[in-house]
């Protein structure tokens, strides 16, 4: 089993980030708790002749596919509903990197299946990264599920429903080396209508020993970057503020159009002059790809915002070596040092692993150095789970025993605590610009939203005649290790 842990664990902490490790409400030790997946918008029933249900779990990528997944679902006459009980299709979108997620999956389809006993005309599907891996146990062996769908057979739903349905199983577990779904519009779901995450390219070109990635969502391709920039243009039209570019890897974003080469930094810009009003973010960085051009459109655009999540993983070079990172604990910290140059007020957060294969307490105190040297204003931290069929499955033995890896998770995790609210502490007195998400988990006297550094701001409504989407300058007054506390000024 393997656990994660994210120091944005407070109630103001917002949920499902891009790249969050899972879409799970988190007590406020920090570790995630039972399974709370992201449910579909209800549209109106009067417009559909059947509803489904789907549940998300994972990284942001696996939310905006289920978007995807919407979209062409409403488009073949289904309609959403928040109860699974009433569906006529149930649907849940997984995630393959840690073992616990698989758990959570596999536990969903158990009580799938019972609500599928009550009434036998009910249609479950698996879709997503455990489709490929799984399919022969959910299809054959344990019969949970009617319909396997991998994440690029997202358009061949529609078929595989109607095979479904005459008894047959439903299976596409194809990878592409094309397909981006750039010409199909989102529907948004659980959408706070301020922001939305658009998905500029997919899969991954990095062999990381410890990934699934590259086997479950295939070769790297970008999308048209002429579509990306319509897809968001129609959001901010629509009275969304804030666009979160999502890719496993944003900076390799490249796309070739007539003469001239889009690279990721001109996508930023491209997507920054769209309007001053539409705030930009972007995950996920790998170190050895963020360039400075990257850097320079960043400080060039006021409203590209100054947030980077830059995954170590690792702050021993040994382990990095073994991971396959492709560059030491040395050269990370050069990439941080040149990011605080060039963005002085640049926020920075990361993933950390610990007990990989191998390693040493030596190795895991590199982490710990490496972590204060970076300075970090939050982090996502896991224990290391073999994924089966990683080249670190193949190559190296787990050996370090659970209770260590758990014993320095929890190192990690108090360690990057204390250096979240030293950051915090360093903007009491700060005056930061906030756009506005809506009320405040905790009060609906208050609203909340984040700075451009992704930091959470909640501040009393009294005093501003502010709504959901406006943009407030906001005092920072006090603090929690999570959340700034302020007055609209």
């Amino acid at each position: 089993m393997s656990d994660s842990v994210s120091t944005r664990d407070h109630d103001e902490a917002r949920q499902g980030e891009a790249y969050a490790p899972t879409f799970t409400p988190e007590d406020r030790s920090g570790v995630r708790s039972a399974p709370s997946p992201s449910f579909s918008a209800v549209l109106d029933p009067g417009e559909y002749r059947k509803k489904f249900y789907i549940e998300s779990y994972g990284c942001a990528m696996n939310f905006a596919d289920s978007e995807i997944v919407a979209s062409i679902l409403n488009e073949d006459g289904f309609g959403a509903t928040r109860n699974y009980e009433e569906a006529d299709l149930i649907l849940i979108n997984t995630c393959s990197i840690r073992e616990k997620a698989e758990q959570n999956v596999r536990q969903r389809l158990h009580l799938f299946r019972q609500a599928k006993k009550k009434r036998p005309g009910i249609l479950i599907g698996v879709l997503g990264c455990m489709a490929e891996r799984l399919k022969d146990k959910f299809l054959e062996e344990e019969r949970l599920v009617d319909m396997v769908v991998g994440p690029d057979g997202y358009r061949t739903l529609p078929g595989l429903i109607e095979e479904a349905g005459t008894g047959q199983k439903g299976v596409n577990v194809l990878l592409s080396r094309e397909e981006t779904y750039a010409d199909i519009s989102p529907v948004r779901l659980d959408s706070n209508g301020i922001t939305a995450f658009v998905s500029i390219m997919r899969g991954c070109n990095n062999m990381c020993s410890f990934c699934v990635v590259p086997f479950t969502r295939g070769r790297e391709r970008s999308r048209d970057a002429g579509s990306i920039v319509r897809e968001c243009a129609a959001l901010f039209r629509n009275g969304y503020r804030e666009v979160t570019l999502l890719g496993q890897n944003v900076d390799s974003y490249y796309w070739v159009e007539e003469d001239r080469i889009v690279t990721f930094a001109k996508l930023l810009e491209q997507v920054a002059l769209i309007d001053p009003l539409l705030r930009i973010r972007f995950s996920t960085s790998h170190p050895k790809d963020i360039t400075d051009e990257v850097l320079f459109t960043m400080a060039k655009y006021e409203n590209i915002c100054n947030y980077i999540h830059l995954p170590v993983q690792s702050g021993s070079t040994r382990i990095l070596q073994l991971m396959n990172r492709t560059y030491t604990r040395e050269w990370y910290l050069s990439k941080v040092e040149r990011i605080r140059e060039v963005l002085p007020d640049c926020g920075l957060s990361a993933d950390i692993i610990t007990g990989f294969c191998t390693e040493t307490e030596e190795d895991h105190q590199d982490t710990l150095d490496l972590m204060r040297k970076a300075g970090y204003d939050y982090g996502y931290m896991y224990y290391y789970s073999e994924r089966p069929g990683t080249l670190a499955a193949r190559r190296y033995r787990d050996d370090v025993p659970e209770d260590v890896k758990k014993r320095r998770l929890d190192e990690v995790v108090k360690l990057q605590r204390t250096l979240s609210e030293e950051s915090n502490e360093r903007d009491l007195g700060v005056t930061f610009k906030v756009l506005i998400e809506g009320d405040s988990k905790k009060s609906a006297e208050d609203w909340r939203g984040r700075n451009s550094q992704n930091k959470m701001v909640v501040f009393p409504k009294a005093g501003g005649a502010y709504k959901a989407g406006d943009y407030a300058w906001v005092r920072v007054e006090e603090c929690t290790g999570a959340t700034l506390i302020g007055q609209s000024i």
